[in-house]
C-alpha cells in the first residue's frame, strides 16, 4: 500500500494525500498546490506521504 500511495502521490497528488491522511487541511493545501501546477502538488504529496510513513515507523519502535 505504501508504494501505491507514493506512485499516486507522484501521478495524481491529491489522491495520494487523500489515501494517506484523509480529508482535511493537508488535502486542501495539496489540491490548491496541484491547481497551481503539477510539480508543486507532487512535491507536497511525496513530502506528506514520507512524513506520515516516518511517523508510523517511529510510533512502532520499542523504547
Amino acid at each position: 500500500m505504501k508504494l501505491l500511495r507514493f506512485f499516486l502521490g507522484l501521478i495524481l497528488p491529491p489522491v495520494g494525500v487523500f489515501l494517506t491522511v484523509g480529508v482535511g487541511s493537508t488535502l486542501l493545501i495539496n489540491i490548491l498546490l496541484t491547481l497551481l501546477g503539477w510539480l508543486p502538488g507532487s512535491i507536497h504529496a511525496i513530502w506528506v506521504i514520507a512524513k506520515h510513513e516516518e511517523k508510523i515507523s517511529r510510533e512502532g519502535e520499542i523504547y
